[in-house]
């Protein structure tokens, strides 16, 4: 089941504070990239962000789970949480400076 288009722009819209935030669909849902960086995925309707040492800290007590099958267990955000953006754009931000910045595409000769 896909997500549906409103809720990605819900998400987007409340992380509009952490940065540049944009939504790309990919993996048949959409990844979520924050500065150039994939961060998150929202997958049916759920918003995982990837694991890293900086939001464990922010949030010990996530769940994990794959956001798509054969994926790897990412950070589950619980949905009461999308609108608390005292607490989610940090996350956000810490998550998104943990991780490197996608490697460039060679170009083919």
């Amino acid at each position: 089941m896909a997500s549906k288009p409103s809720t990605v722009a819900f998400i987007v819209d409340q992380l509009e504070e952490a940065g540049d935030v944009s939504a790309k669909k990919m993996f048949g849902d959409y990844g979520l990239f924050l500065d150039g960086k994939m961060f998150a995925i929202v997958g049916d309707d759920q918003l995982f962000f990837k694991p890293t040492d900086p939001g464990a800290k922010l949030f010990p007590k996530a769940a994990y789970a794959p956001p798509y099958p054969g994926a790897k267990p990412c950070m589950v955000i619980p949905a009461e949480r999308w609108d608390d953006t005292d607490w989610i754009v940090p996350l956000a931000v810490a998550t998104a400076g943990a991780l490197p910045l996608p490697a460039k595409k060679k170009k083919k000769a």
